[in-house]
């Protein structure tokens, strides 16, 4: 059981709480350590506790959950942070990736996703759902564009020249959110070619995640 996910839940609501923890507990390599009602209370149990995954809302009372993960991302504490919540407006997506979260996700993802986010994250990736990611790239976007592009960084074009063509394909659309279902039905591959593609990229660019790949290619002016 060494290599169990300890998770940390906050939510306001015990009802929500009690019912991701039921589900999260019936994932063999993922176990639901505690429980808490505010960030407040989730700063306390962070100390105590040790999680390896927060799951964390927004709107409680007292301390909110952004306020909650800037606070654990100030302090250096090793929990990854997943924005958990029903709200998707722009304030508090960005807000809680601002803040440090590594994950954000609405309560209607299904468990299995879940539980895949929990593993990424653990890992030291991130995540967003895709409904969220296309938004959050286009932002990241518009702040890019205000940068002259003769400033772009040597180091981009280089780690760029390593990739394939089928990759910098992929990269393209990683770039303007696409999911992986979206670039298999688009470029007519399998979606585990597409993983392997990914994977190559990450490695090429030397980057943590898609997230950052994604980013990295609109710096570099591909999600034109």
């Amino acid at each position: 059981m060494n290599n169990t996910i300890r998770v940390l839940l906050v939510d306001d609501q015990s009802l929500v709480r009690t019912g991701i923890q039921t589900l999260l507990n019936r994932k063999p390599d993922i176990e639901v350590v505690g429980q808490a009602s505010d960030g407040a209370e989730a700063l306390h149990l962070v100390s105590i506790l040790d999680p390896d995954v927060v799951l964390m809302d927004i709107r409680m009372p007292g301390m909110d959950g952004i306020e909650a993960t800037r606070q654990l991302t100030a302090r250096g504490s090793r929990p990854a942070v997943i924005i958990l919540t029903t709200f998707d407006d722009d304030e508090n997506v960005f807000g809680g990736l601002a803040a440090g979260a590594r994950g954000y996700l609405l309560k209607d993802v299904d468990h299995k996703a879940l539980a895949e986010a929990i593993r990424a994250v653990a890992a030291g990736h991130a995540l967003l759902q895709p409904e969220i990611t296309p938004r959050v790239l286009r932002e990241f976007s518009r702040l890019s564009s205000t940068h002259s592009r003769s400033a772009r960084s040597p180091l981009t074009a280089d780690r760029l020249a390593l990739l394939t063509e089928r990759e910098l394909a992929i990269l393209k659309l990683l770039a303007t959110g696409k999911t992986n279902q979206e670039m298999s039905e688009q470029l007519l591959i399998s979606i585990g070619t597409v993983k392997n593609h990914i994977s190559s990229i990450l490695h090429k660019l030397d980057v943590r995640d898609r997230t950052q790949a994604a980013l990295l290619a609109q710096q570099a002016g591909m999600h034109e």
